[in-house]
């Protein structure tokens, strides 16, 4: 495994040959983070901007990652279109494309640019007033899904049972059913029982539709009373009990959790309805699609390694918490 400042450092040179496709004029380049894509900001005369560096397979073993991230992109589109929700906007290469093929030091990759959104995250700090918010926002944002018709060639993860439990993605370069191998075997005793629970559950598609897929308080960046909707990157069709499940999940074990889940539902249906005698079924569920993310990025990125047990004590915890 390559040191973790080697593989920014061969990142950045891939950025930078990237940036090069792009009508921006030269500027500084600084790192943003190194997880699941690697970004980095770029400000010049022209603003600020986020670069992204698209890891391979990101998402799924056979899907067309680059139709994906253009699909990602038209979403955006639309809802900037169709809402005054803030969510990022896609700049387009000197050819008009919105993602461009990138090499350097031995590394090709898919990057695109997004304009970036200033504000705050309290992603450790959010109080029930940010959940409000995002509540909010996050049934604007369905509402916009939900009348909207996706162009020919649309594709994004269809977050399904096959998705969250079968083969279907890669974490790091871990094909998912291999991921599960690297489960210590208390752990994986009881996530494969939480996948035979969860199976009818996710079968049921009363309330499916497009979501975000991963809009906790660390993708939501408040300005003023307003807040941003940043990092679609796992965007895809999706139970919309799983997006409110996403937000509160890293909540569920803290002494404020029933004050920032009556927050967040009260901001939700001030403007769309919803069940959620089933949430912590998808609290479950997103503890598990974590876990399985981690355990594979764990096997390319050094510092989710050192972490690594840490997780998984975590994950029992929450299975014990959650009754699973």
């Amino acid at each position: 495994m390559l040191s973790r400042r080697t593989q920014i450092a061969r990142l950045r040179r891939v950025s930078l040959a990237a940036l090069e496709r792009y009508p921006l004029p030269e500027g500084r380049l600084r790192f943003v983070t190194h997880g699941e894509n690697t970004t980095f900001r770029h400000d010049s005369s022209a603003g600020s901007h986020l670069v992204r560096v698209h890891r391979p397979q990101r998402h799924g073993r056979d899907a067309d990652g680059d139709a994906a991230i253009r699909s990602e992109i038209a979403w955006l589109d639309a809802i900037r279109t169709d809402t005054d929700l803030a969510v990022p906007e896609a700049l387009t290469a000197a050819d008009g494309a919105v993602t461009v093929r990138a090499s350097a030091a031995g590394e090709t990759r898919t990057c695109s640019v997004l304009r970036w959104m200033d504000g705050r995250i309290f992603e450790d700090s959010a109080r029930p007033v940010h959940f409000g918010r995002l509540g909010e926002a996050m049934a604007r944002l369905h509402l916009q899904a939900d009348g909207w018709r996706p162009p020919p060639g649309f594709t994004r993860i269809d977050w399904n049972h096959e998705a969250f439990f079968g083969n279907v993605m890669v974490y790091g370069d871990v094909p998912a059913g291999d991921c599960w191998q690297l489960f210590p075997d208390a752990l994986r005793w009881r996530f494969e029982k939480l996948a035979n629970r969860l199976e009818p559950l996710l079968s049921d598609t009363t309330d499916n539709g497009l979501i975000h897929a991963d809009l906790h308080p660390g993708n939501a960046v408040f300005e003023g009373d307003r807040v941003k909707l940043i990092d679609f990157d796992d965007c895809g069709t999706g139970h919309r009990l799983y997006e409110l499940a996403v937000a509160i999940w890293e909540r569920r074990d803290a002494d404020d959790y029933r004050e920032c889940l009556a927050a967040l539902l009260a901001g939700y249906r001030s403007v769309r309805p919803i069940e959620v005698t089933q949430l912590d079924d998808f609290i479950a569920l997103r503890q598990f699609a974590f876990q399985i993310w981690y355990t594979g990025t764990a096997q390319v990125n050094p510092a989710f390694a050192g972490r690594l047990a840490v997780v998984e004590r975590w994950s029992m915890e929450m299975l014990d918490l959650l009754g699973y």
